[in-house]
């Protein structure tokens, strides 16, 4: 088989890095270009709160710390990795994946840190690592939707009795269709593949998973205090659970991630009477500190990263 030159190997490989954060850095420009990040410093000197600020920046280390935690559980089952190992895996990741649809490109890139013969666990412990995540959110973005229809009653009770037929439905065809294999997968092969998995692992996945989410979700709640609302924290915390829940099942990428959230949180904090330029401001700046500023760390990983056939 024909191999490259070494010094091929490294060019090439220097080029993928530079062109991964160049692209990274792109998009995130281009959401800060034009008015809008003068929009949004103005914003921010008008509302300043060094407490708030303060616990925002505290909450986003936290969310991403936990995320660490995470993916460094999920390893365990087959090999140990330390903390700064499992942030190096992490954050580079993120910053490799932050131009693909819904972060697709962080199951590829984390799977560059070990052997090709570990492509495949490593893509499912992944999968495992954000299925964790969607399933608190979806779980508490459920209630929240509940709650806060029971409040102001949006939809009306065949809406939701359609919706939850319509949940029960794909339940019951994803049970019943748990053989049927497409290229050798199956449901059933992966349910088989988490039974292998101590359950312990499986347990403080979701636990993590659980205390990453009120780490963002509170940020959010934060910022209302900041702008003085005037909403309850039982109200303001379901009305961000059904935001997060509802435009998480949108298809988006990383950097678009703000928009979609700022545009279904408009829709929701509107109804409350919350000013549109509220959970915009919102949806910014927490993509700041907890994409941008993770991604920024995130580039020194890719520059520093040692392909598998270098180690």
């Amino acid at each position: 088989m024909f191999a490259l030159p070494d010094k091929t190997k490294q060019f090439l490989t220097a080029a993928v890095k530079l062109f991964i954060i160049g692209l990274a850095f792109y998009f995130i420009w281009s959401r800060l270009s034009g008015g809008q990040w003068q929009f949004f410093t103005e914003t921010l000197r008008q509302h300043f709160s060094w407490p708030i600020v303060f616990m925002l920046v505290v909450l986003a280390f936290l969310n991403r710390f936990l995320e660490i935690l995470k993916w460094q559980n999920l390893v365990s089952c087959f090999t140990s990795i330390t903390v700064g190992e499992s942030t190096k895996q992490v954050l580079g990741a993120l910053t490799a994946s932050v131009f693909t649809p819904n972060g697709i490109g962080e199951y590829g890139a984390k799977a560059l840190y070990f052997e090709p013969k570990r492509a495949r666990k490593i893509v499912f412990l992944n999968l495992l690592c954000n299925g964790a995540q969607m399933l608190i959110t979806v779980v508490l973005g459920v209630a929240g939707l509940l709650y806060f229809n029971f409040r102001f009653g949006i939809l009306g009770t065949r809406v939701i009795f359609t919706i939850l037929v319509g949940v029960g439905v794909i339940a019951v065809l994803a049970y019943a269709f748990r053989s049927f294999t497409v290229k050798g997968y199956s449901f059933e092969k992966a349910l088989q593949k988490m039974h292998d998995i101590p359950k312990k692992i499986h347990r403080k996945n979701l636990l993590l998973a659980l205390c990453r989410y009120a780490c963002f979700s509170h940020q959010y709640f934060l910022i209302l205090l900041m702008f003085d609302t005037g909403l309850s924290y039982p109200i303001a915390m379901a009305t961000i659970c059904s935001v997060y829940f509802l435009s998480s099942s949108l298809p988006t990428f990383q950097f678009l991630d703000f928009a979609v959230k700022g545009g279904v949180a408009v829709y929701f904090f509107g109804l409350l009477g919350v000013n549109d330029f509220i959970p915009l401001f919102a949806t910014t700046l927490i993509w700041l500190l907890n994409v941008v500023l993770p991604v920024s760390v995130g580039s020194y990983y890719v520059i520093t990263f040692k392909p598998v056939w270098k180690q």
